[in-house]
């Protein structure tokens, strides 16, 4: 399944029925009076989160959704159904955005959480409602409210409790697929990761997801590289895992380079827990990991 992690899509509430006119009808009685019922009222556009979806590329190819329209009212004081609500179904974790790209209008955490875009208009009132002792006979009704209309953004950041940050080609990959049965594309050239990967850490009777993003350059947060958009996918783990290639040049400024840029995307990343953690040791001469670790020890 392709991944998505953002999507603009247009939503329209249902319009409310129209009101009925209608006179009650019955065999002798000449002047029955108004029986017209109300219109249903418009459906309306919820978004809901729900298990076993991790990506929005649904709405890649559909972008507009409507709710059903009110009924309209009917004779004998019935009132119309209702319409039916749209429900947009949405992975966990996903926020919804004012067209602004700013306002945040919901943020959707837990299985079952919902929220409301756009609340269907109203039933116009049947005949039936403006009888009075002045008005025996209405010969009108209310039509049904309007719906209400607006686009809006939905963003993906995917729940995990620990995140692994570091440069391309830094063993993020690998290290993944070693602690967990994810199986992602693991190769000896930079950002083999285009999207972020999840997997289930089980110790004993415990267990932990783990979110792997795609590397991080110098200058990430400008656009350079993959940019750093996927970094929102971290910014809701407890803990940061830093992995820093052994076999880089100066260990400790492939360090300060990750943190430069987590430090310039902000939303609190920097002042997460981080473990820190010197990959491809084993490919290192005792000197050569001797001096890549206190490298690293000066820059952390």
């Amino acid at each position: 399944m392709k991944f998505l992690d953002q999507a603009k899509v247009y939503v329209r509430s249902g319009d409310g029925g129209n009101g009925c006119v209608a006179f009650r009808r019955e065999k002798f009685i000449e002047f029955g009076g108004p029986s017209g019922g109300d219109g249903g009222r418009g459906g309306d556009i919820v978004v809901s989160a729900v298990d076993g979806l991790n990506t929005l590329i649904d709405y890649r190819y559909q972008q507009h959704f409507k709710a059903q329209r009110g009924h309209n009212g009917m004779g004998k004081d019935r009132a119309g159904p209702n319409g039916t609500d749209a429900v947009l179904k949405v992975p966990t974790g996903t926020q919804i955005y004012d067209v602004d790209g700013e306002t945040l209008l919901a943020d959707l955490i837990a299985v079952g959480d919902e929220a409301v875009l756009a609340r269907g208009g109203n039933g116009g009132f049947g005949n039936a409602h403006f009888k009075s002792s002045t008005n025996r006979a209405p010969r009108h009704a209310n039509p049904g409210q309007s719906g209400e209309e607006r686009w809006v953004w939905l963003r993906l950041k995917l729940i995990a409790d620990a995140g692994l940050v570091g440069l391309p080609n830094a063993g993020k990959s690998t290290f993944l697929a070693a602690v967990t049965a994810a199986k992602p594309k693991i190769a000896d050239y930079p950002f083999t990761t285009l999207t972020p990967q999840l997997g289930v850490v089980r110790i004993d009777a415990r267990e932990f997801v783990l979110a792997d993003i795609p590397g991080l350059i110098e200058g990430a947060h400008e656009g350079a590289g993959l940019g750093d958009r996927f970094l929102g996918h971290v910014e809701r783990c407890r803990v940061l895992l830093h992995l820093v290639d052994g076999l880089s040049e100066h260990a400790g400024n492939a360090y300060r380079t990750v943190r430069g840029e987590l430090e310039a995307y902000g939303h609190g990343l920097v002042d997460k827990p981080e473990i820190v953690a010197l990959t491809k040791a084993d490919a290192l001469t005792p000197d050569a990991l001797k001096q890549q670790v206190a490298r690293l020890k000066r820059a952390a």
